[in-house]
């Protein structure tokens, strides 16, 4: 592929869904947008799970990214809130693919590892190597920042894949 390589991360959840668009240049990555999908906190479930797919449609549309990548659920201690969540992690990788899109997922460990160099980085940490790797990216919100992060372990992954001898990737 010649030019750069669009990504969507994606952080998900039900109240908030980060994302974060980036594009792979060689081994230059560059911030392209980011924000958050909110839902309607007082609407059936069904109708939040529709306005999440209906935006996060609306931004790969948008944006034409090559790929996404999302973040793995942790198992909440109640039961309610990680059907609720995987409720909402079912639509934020089915838009993608529905779109086309390979959709790859990491554990917020490897998150983590890949931005920070550790895989129990706190939130501020996440936020402040965004911000240094994505040089002139405003991000005001660690929805946005988690998904951006996203992007960027997806990046580093898709860098060492394309570094690996062919016979290696058989």
């Amino acid at each position: 592929m010649t030019g750069p390589n669009r990504l969507l991360g994606l952080d998900p959840g039900l109240r908030f869904t980060g994302w974060g668009v980036i594009d792979i240049d060689g081994n230059r990555l560059s911030h392209v947008a980011n924000g958050v999908i909110r839902t309607g906190t007082g609407l059936p479930m069904s109708q939040r799970l529709v306005q999440l797919h209906e935006q996060l449609a609306e931004i790969i549309k948008r944006y034409r990214p090559h790929a996404a990548a999302a973040e793995e659920t942790f198992v909440n201690k109640n039961p309610a809130s990680t059907l609720k969540l995987g409720q909402a992690r079912g639509v934020v990788l089915l838009t993608p693919a529905l779109a086309g899109l390979m959709v790859s997922e990491y554990s917020p460990n490897q998150v983590k590892k890949s931005v920070t160099g550790a895989g129990h980085g706190a939130k501020e940490q996440v936020q402040m190597m965004v911000r240094t790797l994505l040089p002139g990216c405003a991000v005001d919100s660690a929805d946005a920042a988690d998904a951006l992060a996203v992007a960027i372990c997806h990046a580093h992954h898709v860098q060492t894949a394309a570094r690996m001898p062919a016979a290696a990737n058989a």
